[in-house]
């Protein structure tokens, strides 16, 4: 059989990622217990505030001036994909729609035409540390569906799909799908235990584009087959980015690494000594030329220039709050309200 590494590089920031996917941003944030204004209660001597990415004793400010987090910024023409597994993220945007989310939950914007959002990282425990970690993952948009109208679309935590896997030394490989079919996740998009579906206008949502986002936690010394593909053409990348060593289809892995694999083919790995962690990310490439600057991301140079120009004259239809940088108060309740007012909550935050 061939061997099923196409390649290995090791993890940078942002990780490099292939066609459907622009870049994943890995955040791990050893934030410090709250200051009581949903900072940190830390001195911010020494960091370049407004763009600190220092990770100065094990977290960053990023934009963040006071509250950590990435303030008021445009996107047009892509996907986000954000997971948020420990900590808070608070979410403001153009159109007046807001969220607290975090925990497990998963916010998908297609930005589409325009928006301008703000990703805002509360501190709301005063007598513990607050930690933050989360994948965002940037998924382009084909050409056809570039100028869509933007909204978002929440997976909170209690509904994303999970299994876990025993292996014959009954030790447990976890499971959880954010996108695509895998194991026990199957049915049509949406069905009762099956996955849940993408936004319409994605192109995770396109018959045949075959995209999938996965997390896998490994128990110290589990055995696990990462199954094949569904669809044809589809490019997979498996990132090992917590553990000390793992064995993808034979070849011992010993560093944190973005290790592309052959898609068709089905891959054992043997985490090893010590828990191991991974994010799989898959799909048919859409195949057309990428323009970006910065947080627009279109198909040619001229789109790029006329997205400027859209930018400058509407703001993407202006900027409702009081300042750039909004949360929502302590209560640590997670909830999204949408452009049209209506909220929603996760099923065991409702009253």
């Amino acid at each position: 059989m061939t061997d099923p590494i196409v390649q290995i590089k090791p993890l940078g920031f942002p990780w490099e990622t292939i066609d459907p996917f622009l870049f994943c941003a890995y955040h791990d944030d050893a934030y410090p217990a709250a200051n009581g204004a949903m900072g940190p209660a830390a001195s911010l001597a020494g960091r370049a505030i407004g763009q600190d990415f220092s990770r100065k004793d094990g977290w960053s400010m990023y934009h963040g001036e006071e509250i950590p987090g990435f303030p008021g910024h445009p996107h047009r023409g892509f996907e986000t994909v954000t997971i948020v597994r420990k900590g808070l993220i608070d979410h403001s945007d153009s159109l007046g729609a807001a969220a607290r989310f975090g925990g497990g939950d998963v916010q998908w914007l297609t930005a589409g035409k325009g928006i301008v959002h703000s990703e805002m990282f509360p501190l709301l425990d005063a007598g513990a540390p607050n930690p933050l970690e989360l994948f965002q993952i940037w998924l382009n948009l084909p050409a056809s569906h570039k100028m869509v109208a933007p909204h978002f679309t929440m997976f909170w935590a209690e509904d994303v799909p999970r299994f876990t896997a025993t292996d014959g030394e009954g030790r447990s490989t976890d499971v959880a799908c954010v996108a695509g079919r895998i194991g026990p996740v199957d049915g049509a998009p949406g069905s009762t235990g099956g996955p849940l579906a993408p936004p319409p206008d994605s192109w995770a949502a396109q018959e045949g584009s075959d995209v999938a986002i996965w997390t896998v936690r490994m128990a110290p010394g589990a055995r696990w087959t990462l199954p094949a593909a569904l669809g044809t053409g589809t490019r997979r990348s498996l990132y090992f980015f917590k553990g000390a060593s793992v064995q993808v289809g034979g070849r011992e892995v010993t560093g944190h690494a973005a290790i592309e694999l052959r898609a068709d083919q089905a891959v054992e790995l043997l985490n090893g000594a010590v828990e191991g962690e991974f994010l799989v990310l898959q799909g048919k490439p859409i195949a057309e030329p990428v323009a970006q600057y910065g947080p627009f991301v279109m198909n040619t140079q001229a789109e790029i220039a006329q997205t400027m120009q859209d930018y400058r004259r509407t703001q993407f239809g202006g900027w409702p709050w009081k300042d750039e940088a909004p949360v929502h108060g302590s209560d640590p309740a997670r909830f999204a309200r949408h452009p049209d007012g209506h909220e929603e909550r996760p099923v065991t935050a409702k009253a």
